[in-house]
C-alpha cells in the first residue's frame, strides 16, 4: 500500500522527527470502554517516560502557502487557530477522508472527548462519546514509517486495524509504540500551544470544541468567537423582552 520512494520517506522523517523527545503514557483507541494494549502501554510507561526538561516542542519552519491543499486548519473554542500539515504520500485514503468530512462541515462543533494529560487529545466523534463516526465506510489501515512525535496527527481506531473512520488524535508527547499501529497523517506546524491548552478529561467537564475545520486552500476566515455565558442576575425587563 505504501508506494513512496526512499527520498520522500527520508524527507518526511526529517520533517516529523523532533530532536528533543519524550514519551506519552498510554495508547489511544476509539472505544473508551475497551482499549487494546493498555496493559502493555502502562508497563512501558516507566521505561519510556523521559525527564521533564526534554518535554519541549521543536517547531517546524514550514510555509503553509507552499501547499495549502494539504494544510488542515482547526479553529478551536479556546480562541486559537491550529494548522496541521497533512502528508498524502503516506496516507492518501485517510487524508482524503479528512478533507471530505472537513468540507462537509462534519467536524464543526465537535468536542475533544478524550484528552489525556501527557499523551494525546482525541476528537472527530459527533456524538461526543468516543463511540461514533461518520456514515462513510471504515478505512483500510495505511500504517507508515512516520513516528508519533509531539504534535503528530493520527487516526484513532477500534481493535480492528481497518476500523478508522472519522476520529483522530494529536499527540502531546512522543509515543513510538504507536508507530505502524495507527495511521499517522501529519503534524502540527503552527500553534501547538493551543493544542496543549485543550481541556483534559474523558470526557472533559468543559470540553474544547472545534468551532470550524477547514482546508487552507479554501480560505475560510475564522468563525466568530462563541458568546460568553451570562451569569448575572435576570431582571423582569429581560424576561418580558420580545424574542427576535
Amino acid at each position: 500500500m505504501i508506494t513512496a520512494t526512499l527520498k520522500p520517506a527520508f524527507v518526511a522523517l526529517l520533517l516529523f522527527a523532533a530532536p528533543q523527545m519524550a514519551f506519552a503514557q498510554e495508547q489511544p483507541d476509539e472505544t473508551p470502554a475497551a482499549t487494546p494494549g493498555d496493559d502493555a502501554a502502562q508497563a512501558d510507561e516507566k521505561d519510556d517516560k523521559a525527564p521533564a526538561p526534554l518535554r519541549t516542542y521543536e517547531p517546524i519552519n514550514y510555509d503553509a502557502a507552499v501547499d495549502p491543499e494539504n494544510i488542515w486548519v482547526l479553529d478551536l473554542s479556546n480562541g486559537e487557530r491550529v494548522k496541521i500539515r497533512l502528508m498524502p504520500d503516506w496516507a492518501p485514503a485517510h487524508i482524503e477522508r479528512i478533507k471530505t468530512l472537513t468540507r462537509r462541515g462534519f467536524y464543526d462543533g465537535v468536542i475533544f472527548h478524550r484528552v489525556i494529560d501527557g499523551f494525546m487529545a482525541q476528537s472527530g466523534d459527533p456524538t461526543g462519546t468516543g463511540m461514533g463516526g461518520s456514515e462513510l465506510p471504515d478505512l483500510k489501515a495505511e500504517f507508515n514509517p512516520l513516528p508519533h512525535v509531539r504534535g503528530s496527527l493520527a487516526m484513532a481506531r477500534a481493535s480492528e486495524e481497518d476500523s478508522a473512520n472519522s476520529q483522530f488524535f494529536i499527540v502531546f508527547y512522543p509515543r513510538f509504540s504507536l508507530d505502524k499501529r495507527y495511521t499517522n497523517l501529519g503534524r502540527v506546524i503552527d500553534n501547538m500551544d493551543a493544542v496543549d491548552a485543550i481541556n483534559r478529561g474523558e470526557p472533559p467537564a468543559d470540553p474544547t470544541r472545534i468551532l470550524q475545520a477547514s482546508i487552507a486552500s479554501d480560505n475560510r476566515p475564522p468563525p466568530p468567537p462563541p458568546a460568553p455565558a451570562f451569569d448575572g442576575p435576570i431582571s423582569a425587563d429581560m424576561l418580558s423582552a420580545p424574542i427576535g
